[in-house]
């Protein structure tokens, strides 16, 4: 049963619709006509980003209105899949909500990530029952293949429409959703290269473990590598595509340690690659001889970097995700939605080997203050 007040729901389309009105992007590149999509720098009103970010970083502020009943939110997202990605964004939504004082009730359509047909299918589902939800969270198996379904769900007047897990706006959606929410690996990728260079110098030769050939890879290794080029006129000595698994990043550390001793440094764009390449550095007892970096900041990256095994990581903050999109359904139900930024990216902070342990805590406290810093049970 809809829930939300007819005056509520009129500012909720209303702030859908100028997301969709075809005023995008605010901001024209040179390279549009070369992508499908929008990077969020486009699309994004000034200072908006900032603010939602700071939001979030923030003690909750209760929500100002009252609903008759609680809210209805459908999610469609894999997360049936190993990746815990989806459970803790869940909880950091629902429990912000909780500090909101946003009375709502969840109904969750899980599949795997390789189950494109699946999530089509509730899409179709929910796009159908409308009338029986306010909110539908939207984590796509990928991007393009389920463009049409988040153009559908889009589309319908009844539903306010969110993405988890993409940042890149599609530039032929004929209908937008309300708002995006991710972590950009660009944004990562500058934020630690700009620590590596400060901290490493210039005219460094280094090495990468890269993963898939694709936007992310080309983004986490790329980017990066671009520029510590630039900015520090780093050399490249070898790179190494070990398809994001613990496999690939062993193998990669180990020929690059053979075979390309003068790279200082070795460059791993995920966290399987990276423990890979920490245990291939044990395993010759060269753990410490060159510089390794994970990417996210996981657990069991930060736990290599107590033990001094790995150097430094960007490090998401994990829950921001699910609690931007709490703090995003208050804006909406407060008529205040022109203040969100279009695209939400969470915060990503340098977690490295000369940080205290207390500092390391504090670090995983934050990014996991919603949905724990253990593991989840599964």
């Amino acid at each position: 049963m809809k829930t939300i007040t007819t005056l509520l729901m009129t500012s909720i389309l209303a702030a859908g619709m100028a997301q969709a009105d075809g005023h995008l992007p605010l901001k024209t590149l040179p390279d549009d006509g070369d992508r499908d999509y929008w990077l969020p720098e486009q699309v994004n009103a000034e200072g908006t980003l900032d603010a939602l970010q700071a939001v979030v970083g923030a003690e909750a502020e209760p929500f100002k209105g009252t609903l008759e009943n609680p809210l209805q939110i459908a999610l469609i997202y894999p997360s049936a899949d190993t990746s815990d990605f989806w459970a803790r964004n869940y909880l950091a939504l629902t429990k912000r909500l909780d500090e909101l004082g946003i009375a709502y009730e969840t109904t969750e359509f899980a599949s795997r990530q390789i189950e494109h047909s699946l999530q089509a299918t509730y899409a179709s589902q929910v796009d159908q029952d409308a009338d029986l939800y306010d909110f539908v969270i939207f984590g796509p198996s990928e991007l393009a293949t389920q463009a049409d379904n988040i153009d559908k769900l889009a589309a319908n007047p009844d539903i306010t429409t969110f993405v988890w897990a993409f940042h890149t706006p599609l530039q032929y959606l004929e209908n937008q959703p309300a708002n995006w929410f991710d972590f950009s690996s660009a944004a990562g990728a500058l934020i630690i290269c700009d620590y590596m260079v400060e901290r490493l110098g210039n005219d460094v030769t280094y090495a990468m473990n890269r993963g898939i050939p694709g936007i992310t890879d080309n983004q986490r290794s790329g980017d990066w590598a671009a520029c510590v080029e630039e900015k520090g006129n780093w050399e490249l000595a070898y790179e190494h595509y070990g398809e994001y698994t613990r496999e690939g990043g062993f193998e990669g550390t180990s020929l690059i340690l053979q075979a390309y001793p003068e790279a200082t440094v070795i460059h791993n764009a995920n966290t399987a690659m990276s423990m890979g390449s920490v245990e291939a550095q044990l395993a010759v007892d060269k753990a410490g001889d060159v510089f390794s970096t994970g990417w996210g900041g996981t657990g069991l990256e930060l736990d290599a970097i107590r033990r001094g095994e790995l150097d430094a990581t960007p490090m998401r903050m994990g829950d921001d995700v699910g609690a931007a999109t709490a703090e995003a359904i208050k804006y909406h139900l407060e008529e205040r939605a022109e203040e969100l930024p279009f695209v939400f990216l969470g915060r990503i902070q340098i977690a490295h080997d000369q940080m205290s342990a207390e500092e390391l805590d504090a670090l995983q406290t934050e990014a996991f203050r919603f949905s724990g810093v253990g593991a989840l049970e599964r």
